[in-house]
């Protein structure tokens, strides 16, 4: 029996067997999938997150100076003009 000079694949079965059954060799290696898929999980959820924290500074930024700029009118003693 001969060989094949270039298989297809160096991580395929031989022809005629199913994956579980290949020699360990042969299977392909897929140790580190979670944990590259969880990194990258992490990455998104971290990116989103600092998304959130700008728009949530910048609307509590917005809101402080209205309300300063409220307090100080009706604190103020110049009751004729307009705030």
């Amino acid at each position: 029996m001969s060989l094949p000079a270039h298989p297809a694949s160096p991580s395929a079965p031989p022809a005629g067997r199913s994956p579980a059954l290949a020699p360990p060799r042969l299977r392909r290696d897929e140790r580190g999938e979670g944990v590259i898929s969880a990194a990258i999980a992490v990455l998104v959820m971290a990116f989103i997150g600092v998304g959130m924290w700008v728009a949530f500074n910048a609307t509590f930024n917005n809101a402080a100076k209205t309300i300063n700029n409220q307090v100080n009118c009706i604190g103020s003693t110049n009751a004729g003009t307009s705030c």
